[in-house]
Order: C-alpha cells, then sequence, then structure tokens
C-alpha cells in the first residue's frame, strides 16, 4: 500500500459515506413516481436511487486518482458503515417509546418510514448490491485505465458505471423483493427506472467527473495505475 500522505482523500472518503447512508435512508423511506412511462414501463423508483448514482462518481474519482488499492479501503468503510446504521435503526426500534411522540407519531409511523433500514430484507438487499456493484465497478474502471493507458477517461467512466450499476440494481432488487420489502409485480419497473436513472446521472456528470479527476490530480501529485494490484476484495494489502 502506497503510504503517501493526500490532501483530498478523507473528504472525499467522508461524502461517499454520506451520500451511502442518506441514499440508503431515503430508499427505505420513499418510492417516488414520476407520472409516466418509458416503453411501457412506469418511471416509479425507490428515492434512493436520487442521490445514490453519486456514490459511483465518487468510487470512479477514488479509483481514477488514488487506484484500486485505496478504494477498496474505502468501500470496505462504506459498506461497515452501512451495517452500523441498520444496527442502530434496529436497536431504537427495539426500545420503549416515549408516550407524548408515541400520541403523535408512534412506532407504527416509524416502522413504516425507517423500520426498513433495520429490517434484515432492506439491509442484506443494500448490502449485496452495494458491495458487488462498487467493487465491480472499480476492478472494471482501474483494468480499462491500464488497457487504455489513461487515455478516454469518458469510456472508463461510463462503462464501469454500466457493468457495476447493473450488478448493483439487479442484486439489490433481487434481495429486497425476495424478502418482500418490494413486490415482485414492482421487479421490473424497480430494476430498469433504477438502473437507467443511475446510468443516465453518471452519464450527464461525466464533464464534472473530468474536473474533479483533473484537479485532484493536479493537486495531488497522483494518477495511479493498478499494473500489479492484487484485485482480492478481501485482502489489505
Amino acid at each position: 500500500m502506497n503510504t503517501k500522505n493526500y490532501r483530498f482523500f478523507d473528504i472525499i472518503l467522508g461524502i461517499f459515506v454520506a451520500v451511502l447512508l442518506i441514499s440508503n435512508i431515503a430508499s427505505s423511506a420513499k418510492i417516488i413516481d414520476l407520472g409516466f412511462s418509458v416503453f411501457n414501463i412506469r418511471m416509479a423508483f425507490d428515492a434512493g436511487t436520487i442521490l445514490f448514482p453519486i456514490g459511483y462518481v465518487f468510487g470512479d474519482i477514488l479509483t481514477e486518482v488514488y487506484g484500486y488499492k485505496r478504494s477498496r479501503r474505502v468501500i470496505w468503510t462504506g459498506f461497515f458503515s452501512l451495517a452500523l446504521a441498520a444496527f442502530v435503526f434496529w436497536v431504537i426500534s427495539n426500545l420503549p417509546a416515549e408516550a407524548t411522540w408515541q400520541g403523535y407519531a408512534g412506532d407504527n409511523a416509524y416502522q413504516a418510514i425507517l423500520g426498513g433500514m433495520s429490517s434484515g430484507g432492506i439491509v442484506l438487499a443494500s448490502l449485496a448490491g452495494f458491495w458487488l456493484g462498487e467493487f465491480t465497478n472499480s476492478f472494471t474502471l482501474a483494468k480499462m485505465k491500464v488497457f487504455t493507458r489513461g487515455r478516454w477517461l469518458w469510456s472508463r467512466t461510463i462503462g464501469s458505471t454500466l457493468v457495476g450499476e447493473l450488478v448493483d440494481t439487479a442484486m439489490f432488487v433481487v434481495v429486497a423483493s425476495a424478502f418482500g420489502v418490494f413486490p415482485w409485480s414492482l421487479f421490473l419497473t424497480l430494476t430498469v427506472t433504477n438502473y437507467l436513472f443511475k446510468v443516465a446521472v453518471e452519464v450527464l456528470l461525466t464533464p464534472l467527473t473530468y474536473a474533479v479527476v483533473r484537479a485532484l490530480k493536479r493537486a495531488e501529485h497522483e494518477d495511479y495505475y493498478d499494473h500489479d494490484t492484487n484485485f482480492n476484495p478481501f485482502v489489505m494489502d
């Protein structure tokens, strides 16, 4: 592991984890319906989809600038942060409620909105989707960077997102549906709309990704290539 100190790495790590936690809470809280269909598929998706693609933008930036090894650490940090959040929400749901709060809000409201963050289905779906999707995204980008010799950044950010988001979205919806978080009748709608929306956000944010990557490489004096990297997600070298 490169022991070089970076000025902005911790800031990016913090924003990445914040985006992950906020998007997962939003996913549990509400399903949005935009009111129209594309190819007879209703444009409805969980609210976390609005913010979650930003996490992949940061994942691209981390791998592109700092390399897969450091990105791997960030992914594990996000994974354990999400698991901790789920545990805390579960503890809260099982603690006795204060009488006044129970009168104007109550456990039923808590379970309806935030209960998903502590339910086995949504937690497993989020953890499985995030872990597989992020590692797929980082691996794909790192390999493409070496293959393209650092050219055509757009091809790496978009290409890795096409693969990573597909794995993430499919795993999340499959596991969540299997545990009854979402009805199977919404499986196709949620999968397709989530995937299309996330990929569209990545494409639209490509100019911003370019600007941030360029600025970070210049500020950090780093442009890492994963030539001899061990891509095992369970190895911290």
